[in-house]
């Protein structure tokens, strides 16, 4: 019998993982290759090389996962887009972010919109639009489209999107299509998210469709949404903020099935991000009102993850009054700058000598190409972007002897369409020997220089001269302390008794006299070596987490730090075989799942009315408009699933009522979520179609 494999590719801000799982779901080869940002396809084919070529030929499905959608939400990065409101008025505006986000620039008001009844406000006006639309199309990658209660009504978000489509090519997305609830604000936010990766999206999707067809490798291309669900490449390039935690969703579902634990506190640390979830019975739970992602929250239904700018490529840096701080911003550790540019060794030499100053240690490189953002560079800009082709560019040099080639750098960082190096936890672990597959000189030299810039430059630290150990040591620890207060954090919001918010500030107290006692373990212990307890009493409080929930940590540096993690907090740690690759493990378990949404309300008393992407629909009673609303609610689910790429389709309905009972009126009916949620295994090639 002929042998199907199935192959998982995770895309990640440094790495890019493949595995190849056989049709019981075992690993039967992994590979890493670091991830090439500006061109993904070199990545992605150097990790499928180390692979056995034999098996690939027999591959029947290929999945896909990827942080990069996440990293660009908590990075703040993104294509420039052009955000088309209809009837938001300037609170609204104001309230969504999208000009912190976007600049006003990109946003146009426009009349228009509909009332919660779904009736119309005002009529579009159909001259500013298409002169919006044919202004701003020249400098952006995609259009966003959020009309008021669109979700009741979408007629003005489609009439829109017909004349984007009549006059440019541009990529265009609707807020109706994205999400059903209620919350205008968010709404617009969540699909002004989804325009920015559209061009991320594509360029993923293109460098894996080239890498395996140039393998010969003819299998359908599914990606994993942030759910943790399975969905098709053209699905994922209409909607690719559903794709936003597809890493972190995927690591999860690796994580359970590599560690074989159904209840578990996952946590995932890669490049850029730490990502924390809490599985129960083998399944995270879901974040419906959405997720939160480094300062926003899109209105996409993923799963519930505590996700931190917190990874092994953050920089170390000053913050103020707050002294040190990790993260959020992801720069090139410089033991990986130096892998790759063995050059640079001289300069890191050299600057060791020098008084100590911001742009030591700092080089720019080239991180990736956005046709849309390169059309709008100036002049100095785009001589810069041209001189980044030759390699990194000393910023100490730029600014001693061309500042305005500095200044321009400093612009293509911003932009994104460049990155610095700086001094990371991933720098400290090869200082420390915890790591040790990138260059450990440039590691030890940039420890000298950045302990050397905090300590004169900013006051902060009491370490010798010339001493790489302690200030690596300290990275480390606060790495660990983070990652600390970000389980307990998750631990007390999983409670159900504390917002994030609260949760943050509580758990940092926490983690500290968790840490000071050595942990709490989930049985008595004694003080560790050289404390004591209250006046040598047993302490009155002590940290416990549940002792069936064990840590499973994946990714990267799961080795490297969870260990003194689940010490200091007292937890049982499993690093499961193969923890590295996890994300790309999962990537191929998930099934295709669509849900729709179909809301009913009673606007009068004895009026029921139907909400769908039709416009609304009065009846008489009460069972015929839910009749009404699953049939929709199927047939769209049913629709989806199949256009997603299932191979086969169930439907199940879930019901949601809101209804008041009292003396006088009765059981009072006011509105009912009906919840279709199709479902089904994803589509592979011909030749394992009994999939």
């Amino acid at each position: 019998m002929h042998m199907h494999y199935f192959l998982g590719i995770d895309t990640g801000g440094t790495f890019t993982d493949a595995v190849l799982l056989d049709a019981t779901r075992q690993v039967v080869a992994a590979a890493k290759s670091l991830t090439t940002r500006f061109d993904l396809a070199l990545g992605i084919a150097a990790a499928l090389d180390k692979l056995p070529q034999d098996a690939l030929d027999s591959v029947c499905l290929v999945s896909l996962s990827t942080t990069l959608t996440t990293n660009s939400v908590v990075e703040g990065k993104g294509s420039p887009v052009c955000v088309l409101l209809a009837g938001y008025d300037e609170a609204q505006i104001k309230a969504s972010g999208l000009i912190a986000l976007l600049g006003s620039d990109a946003i146009v008001s426009l009349p228009g919109g509909h009332d919660a009844g779904g009736n119309p406000i005002t009529a579009l006006d159909e001259a500013a639009s298409r002169e919006a639309i044919v202004r701003h199309a020249p400098r952006i990658s995609a259009f966003a489209i959020s009309a008021s209660f669109a979700v009741r009504n979408p007629a003005h978000e489609l009439q829109l999107r017909a004349w984007v489509k009549e006059l440019t090519d541009k990529p265009v997305t609707c807020g109706h299509e994205l999400a059903s609830s209620l919350g205008a604000p968010r709404r617009a936010v969540t699909v002004a998210l989804n325009a920015r990766m559209i061009s991320h999206v594509k360029a993923l999707i293109d460098s894996v469709t080239r890498t395996l067809r140039a393998r010969r490798i003819d299998a359908p291309l599914m990606i994993v949404k942030g759910d943790g669900t399975l969905i098709n490449a053209h699905s994922a390039l209409a909607r690719p903020v559903g794709t936003v935690l597809s890493g972190p969703a995927a690591s999860v579902i690796g994580a359970c099935a590599l560690s074989g634990k159904r209840n578990a506190i996952v946590a995932d640390m890669g490049g850029t991000t730490t990502d924390i979830a809490v599985v129960r019975n083998g399944q995270p739970e879901l974040s419906v009102d959405g997720a939160l992602i480094g300062d926003w929250r899109p209105m996409v239904e993923a799963v519930k993850v505590y996700s931190i700018g917190l990874g092994g490529d953050s920089e170390v840096r000053f913050l103020g009054g707050k002294g040190l701080a990790i993260g959020p911003r992801r720069v090139v550790p410089l033991s990986l700058l130096a892998h790759e540019h063995p050059h640079i060794l001289t300069v890191l030499q050299h600057q060791q000598s020098e008084s100590p100053h911001a742009s030591q240690i700092r080089f720019a490189i080239r991180l990736q190409s956005d046709e849309a953002l390169i059309s709008r560079l100036a002049d100095d800009e785009l001589g810069a972007w041209q001189k980044l082709e030759k390699g990194p560019i000393d910023l100490e040099r730029a600014n001693m002897e061309d500042r305005p080639l500095a200044r321009a750098l400093a612009r293509l960082e911003r932009k994104g369409l460049a990155i610095y190096s700086g001094f990371t936890p991933s720098d400290a672990a090869h200082v420390l020997d915890m790591a040790t597959h990138w260059n450990k000189e440039a590691a030890v030299l940039g420890a000298r220089i950045w302990a050397r810039q905090m300590r004169y430059m900013y006051g902060l630290g009491t370490w010798a001269l010339g001493d790489e150990i302690a200030p690596s040591r300290q990275v480390v620890d606060m790495v660990i302390a983070t990652i600390c207060q970000k389980l307990i954090e998750a631990g007390l919001n999983d409670a159900g008794q504390m917002n994030e918010s609260r949760a943050g500030n509580m758990a940092e107290l926490l983690t500290q006299m968790a840490l000071q006692s050595g942990g709490a373990a989930c049985t008595p212990q004694k003080p560790p070596a050289g404390q004591t307890a209250l006046d040598g009493h047993t302490q009155v409080f002590q940290l416990r987490f549940a002792p069936d929930l064990p840590l499973v940590a994946v990714g990267a540096p799961a080795a490297s730090y969870y260990p003194e993690v689940a010490r200091g907090l007292g937890m049982q740690l499993v690093v499961p075989p193969h923890a590295e690759v996890a994300n790309a493990v999962g990537a191929v378990l998930g099934e295709v799942s669509q849900r729709v949404h179909i809301t009913v309300t009673q606007p009068v008393k004895g009026t029921f009315r139907v909400f769908s992407r039709f416009g609304p629909k009065d009846f008489v009673g009460l069972a015929p408009a839910l009749a009404c609303a699953r049939e929709l609610a199927q047939t769209e689910a049913h629709a989806n699933a199949l256009e997603a790429g299932a191979a086969s389709v169930e439907v199940r309905f879930s019901q949601k009522d809101n209804n008041v009972n009292n003396d006088i009126d009765g059981n009072m009916f006011f509105e009912a979520v009906v919840t279709a949620t199709a479902y089904g295994p994803p589509l592979t090639s011909k030749s394992a179609r009994n999939y």
